[in-house]
């Protein structure tokens, strides 16, 4: 299953460059979404780094999802794809 990285977790004054907000297209409520929490995500850089993570709760009522990485996500993540295992 793939998914697109819409931007960074973040506060006013914050932004957790290890945590995602994701959207899945076929998931379009919140309920689904929860159905996808545990789940592993990866993200292969352009230079071929491989960044892994994990699906912690749901984001919105729309159906996004909040991943949390084991480090920080470059800038240039946010628009890419992110495989859902």
């Amino acid at each position: 299953m793939e998914a697109v990285i819409v931007n960074f977790r973040s506060g006013r004054h914050t932004q957790t460059t290890n945590q995602m907000i994701v959207q899945v297209t076929s998931v379009d409520s919140k309920d689904k979404a929860k159905a996808l929490v545990g789940r592993k995500v990866s993200w292969t850089s352009p230079a071929g780094k491989v960044i892994k993570g994990e699906i912690r709760s749901a984001h919105g009522n729309s159906g996004a999802l909040r991943v949390l990485f084991e480090n920080g996500m470059p800038g240039q993540a946010v628009g890419s794809k992110v495989k859902i295992e």
